[in-house]
């Protein structure tokens, strides 16, 4: 009898991913700064680091379809000119980006998009499908929208779709697969009456974690990946003393049909 082929273990990966953006609406606010780092999810090895200030865009330059109708000759001009997207003044002050840092240090939107893609392509350590890094994030929701929108004005959905773990809804958007670590934290600490908010830096301080410059985007992705790190070593290890949540129950059968 021949002996059984060894299984090479897949290797899972994921990419921790903030923003900070001009405003809070995707289809209107701009994304001002990215940060990502690839990590691996069995030993939380960060892979690849990335990081990136977004230069000033316009809506009509991201590539947004405009249906043919009548216009004047100021919305002409305007076309041709170019409108901008918005850039809070609330927002900015929230995360200490000034327009001048966009202007002198910003990269175009294009070239964030396809770094961040090549390095979700690198992320991708085992073959198949299921190998495809998913996203993390602190309210990952939020950050998917403007991920989506760079995307989608960068011209590279496709590659998007093909880099990283995701399935297509029922418009035929390409939505990634991910992990809000809001979700990791309610797991981790509901039990707990005194945490009444799952703001990151609350989170940090609930895990023991240390958040240095809250609301800058590489900052808030370190302090991210450190929240799903440690909600996964409990996970892994029950509820840290040994025992489970749940209690066992004494099984009555042998044998069950599925």
């Amino acid at each position: 009898m021949a002996a059984p082929a060894a299984v090479t273990p897949k290797i899972y990966t994921a990419l921790v991913l903030d923003f900070e953006t001009g405003g809070l609406d995707c289809c209107k606010a701009a994304c001002t700064q990215i940060a990502v780092q690839s990590v691996r999810l069995d030993t939380w090895e960060v892979l690849e680091r990335y990081a990136s200030y977004i230069a000033p865009y316009n809506r009509q330059e991201a590539g947004i379809s405009r249906r043919k109708v009548l216009r004047s000759r100021r919305e002409i001009e305007q076309e041709e000119v170019g409108v901008p997207m918005d850039y809070e003044p609330v927002a900015l002050e929230y995360s200490g980006i000034t327009m001048e840092i966009l202007r002198s240090r910003g990269v175009s939107l294009k070239e964030v998009a396809a770094a961040v893609i090549a390095v979700a392509q690198r992320a991708a350590l085992s073959k198949g499908a299921q190998c495809k890094p998913i996203l993390i994030g602190q309210n990952i929701t939020f950050d998917i929208g403007f991920l989506q929108q760079m995307m989608t004005y960068a011209g590279m959905q496709k590659e998007f779709a093909q880099a990283f773990a995701g399935t297509t809804d029922f418009h035929g958007s390409f939505c990634p697969h991910y992990i809000d670590t809001i979700d990791l934290g309610r797991l981790a600490l509901a039990h707990n009456p005194s945490v009444t908010s799952y703001k990151l830096e609350l989170l940090c301080g609930h895990l023991g974690i240390e958040l240095d410059d809250a609301h800058d985007a590489d900052a808030d992705v370190t302090a991210t990946l450190s929240v799903a790190a440690v909600c996964s070593g409990r996970l892994r290890n029950g509820n840290g003393n040994g025992t489970d949540l749940l209690p066992q129950k004494e099984k009555t059968r042998d044998h069950f049909k599925i």
